[in-house]
Parts: structure tokens; sequence; C-alpha cells
């Protein structure tokens, strides 16, 4: 379902007036710059949405509005810039509105983040938990939705910061609309959404922000341990191989935007891909439109020089990878749900289980949910939904 524009209301922060005296300080991140009506649907026009993205609709109390917000944040180098997200209201809902935010996975396609396109998968389960009238805040990260420029795919820093800002925007956006919201947030993400969740659990529960509390967090099928799980998996065959050359690919193109860590594409990609990969990854196309382009196995697609530093990284590679393997390293003070699949083959659930150890050895009693050796990476964030949604209810 495209969404179908209503209005598009300017919230004033953050704009240029005409004639005004100049500003004596940048507006903070997190400031609301505008806020787009989207789509209203009622109860049975949620239900067929979430019915095509085959989804539980044995939930749906409700009919929801949809907004994107445009809202200042930084960029990798900690200069300004603005991003895109999408919050849903519940049409019913209680006097406090319980808030929940959904981190979404893997986008290569600009447009495919949950404000533009809402019958994405991220897109559906954000309605999944409107519809049962939670307020969603669903960020669509740096350099995708409407966002300036090119995603900084796995810079988990800037994904934290961008979910964060985009949590702030919410809550001037509820303020704006009257919307009492509850402060206390429920953070739940998939696949690199899971990591994200994870990350910004972490900083909202540290204080980041003055207004928001962590209610509780529900990361599924995250990659949260690159070096000692993921990437050892991409060459052992414990992930798919088609998989594997997808994220690798793009994390080392993303990455050698943010610094430079090869000078030609040769020295990562083996000809002929090292001619066309690069370009794949343009915002413009979509993971189905990627992969048919790439061989069966990373030791075809990637130099045995690159496969090396991915398995013995140094320098600033070191420095990106273990700076995203962090995001299990704390004490949450709330409940944890932790839920992966041992049949996924695009994120081990190796990464979950060594999550879990973390978060036991700094003494939280936590277990890992698995769905199961027949349910794949996209099977178990639809499998998620229903177990999260009831965690929700008691917490």
């Amino acid at each position: 379902m495209r969404k179908t524009l209503i209005t598009a209301v300017a919230l004033g922060a953050g704009l240029a007036v005409v004639g005004a005296p100049a500003a004596t300080a940048a507006p903070r991140p997190g400031t609301l710059v505008a806020a787009t009506a989207l789509d209203r649907l009622d109860a049975a026009g949620v239900t067929a949405v979430l019915a095509d993205g085959g989804a539980d609709t044995s939930q749906v109390r409700t009919g929801v509005r949809t907004y994107r917000l445009t809202y200042r944040t930084v960029g990798v180098q900690g200069e300004p810039t603005t991003a895109t997200g999408l919050v849903i209201v519940p049409q019913r809902h209680s006097r406090v509105v319980p808030t929940v935010v959904h981190t979404h996975g893997t986008l290569a396609r600009k447009d495919y983040a949950p404000s533009t396109e809402l019958d994405s998968l991220a897109g559906i389960a954000s309605l999944y938990y409107a519809a049962a009238g939670n307020f969603v805040v669903a960020p669509d990260y740096l350099g995708l939705g409407q966002g300036p420029g090119t995603h900084p795919y796995g810079h988990l820093p800037t994904e934290v910061s961008a979910s964060l800002d985009m949590l702030r925007a919410a809550g001037e956006f509820a303020r704006d609309q009257h919307l009492t919201v509850d402060r206390r947030v429920a953070v739940t993400g998939f696949s690199q959404g899971g990591r994200v969740a994870m990350g910004l659990a972490k900083q909202v529960q540290a204080g980041a922000d003055r207004f928001w509390r962590l209610r509780g967090v529900a990361p599924v099928s995250g990659p949260y341990d690159l070096r000692g799980a993921e990437i050892p998996a991409a060459f052992d065959g414990r992930l798919d191989g088609y998989s594997a050359n997808y994220y690798l690919s793009y994390v080392a193109i993303a990455w050698n935007r943010i610094t430079p860590l090869y000078a030609t594409a040769s020295e990562v990609f083996k000809a002929p891909y090292d001619a066309f990969v690069p370009g794949l990854f343009d915002g413009t196309k979509d993971v189905e439109d990627i992969v048919p382009q790439l061989p069966a196995t990373p030791e075809e697609l990637f130099t045995e020089e690159w496969i090396d530093r991915l398995r013995h990284p140094s320098g600033a590679l070191r420095g990106l990878i273990d700076g995203g393997d962090t995001t299990c390293d704390w004490h949450p003070h709330v409940p944890v749900l932790m839920m992966a699949a041992s049949g996924d083959r695009d994120v081990t659930i190796a990464n979950s289980r060594h999550c879990v150890n973390q978060l036991r050895a700094a003494g939280l009693g936590v277990h890992l949910t698995d769905f199961g050796a027949q349910v794949d990476h996209f099977g178990s964030a639809k499998a998620a939904l229903p177990r999260t949604l009831a965690w929700l209810r008691t917490i």
C-alpha cells in the first residue's frame, strides 16, 4: 500500500522565517521540523494490510493514523542533518497511550523505509503494535526514507542517535497533538533493528533523554556480535551464501564512505563484481534487485585479502566492528525478551546466545526464546509479533 498524502504541517521548530533574526545556536538534535499526515486506516484497513503481509490479525483493536516526522539529528561526523521516521497513533486508546519504538531491519532501497512504505516488513510490525492501542515510533535511520544522503549501514552510533532523536521528535509531536503518551518506552526491533533496539535501550536507561524512561526491551534476531558470531558464520557455512554476500557487501561500501578502508573496489571485490557491486547499493535497489547479481559464496565475491581483514580486523575496520559489538555489555533494570530462530541463515542465532551470555554475566536473569529450526530470519520477525505484544501487556 503506497502512502496517501493528506496534509503536511510544518511545526515551526528549526524552520527559517523570512525577516527573523539569525539564530544564535543550531536547533538541538531531536527538534521536530515537520509532520506530514499520511494514511488514516480503520480497523478493517489495518487488518487487510497485516493479512497481505502474512502477519497475525487477531490482535487488531483499532484503526490508526500515520505520520511522517522530519527532525534534526547528527551525521557520522557529528554534523547537523535531518532524518525522517514514522509515527502511528491509534484511533482508540487509553487515556495515557503506551509508547513502543520499533527499529527496522536492513534496507538497501531508500524509499522502502517505514515512513515511505507502510506495507514493508517494518511498517507491518509498526501497524501491528499500533492497532493494539500503542503509540508507535519507527525511525527510518540516516539516509533512508526522505533523509538526505546515503545510509551509513551498520554504523551503530548514528543508528542509535537517529533513533533517540526520532523518539524526542515523537514526544514533541505528541505534545503538539495534545496526546498523552507514556514516557516509559518499550523498545523492540528486528535484525539490524534488534541491535539498534539494544543500543537505544541502553542509552535511554542511562538517561540520554530527560523525558523518556525505559520500560522494557525486546530485540529479535539481531547481529549483536559481528566479530565473534556473524562474520565467522558467513565463512563457515552457517549463513546462506547469498545473504552473507549481501550484508557484507553493504557494510563494506557503507563503511568506506565513513572512513577510508580501501582505495579501489578491486581491493574488496573480485572481478567482474568490482565493476558493478558498489553501484548496487546506491539507494534505488532493493534486496530482490541486488542478490540475484551476487555469487553463491563469499569466496567467489571477495578477495582473499578482504576476507582475511574481516576475520582478523585491525585499525579503522576493527574500530567499526568492535564499536557495534557493544549493545549487550550492560545491565538492564527492566524486563528483557530475547528472541531468535535456530533456523535463521541470515543472522546466526549465535549472536543472540552471545548477547544472553553477556547479560547473564552482568547479573541479569534472561533467557532466549528460540522459534526453532524450521523458522528462518524473516519468519522470526513475524513469529515475534504476537510474542512481543503479549509480553508488553505483562510489563
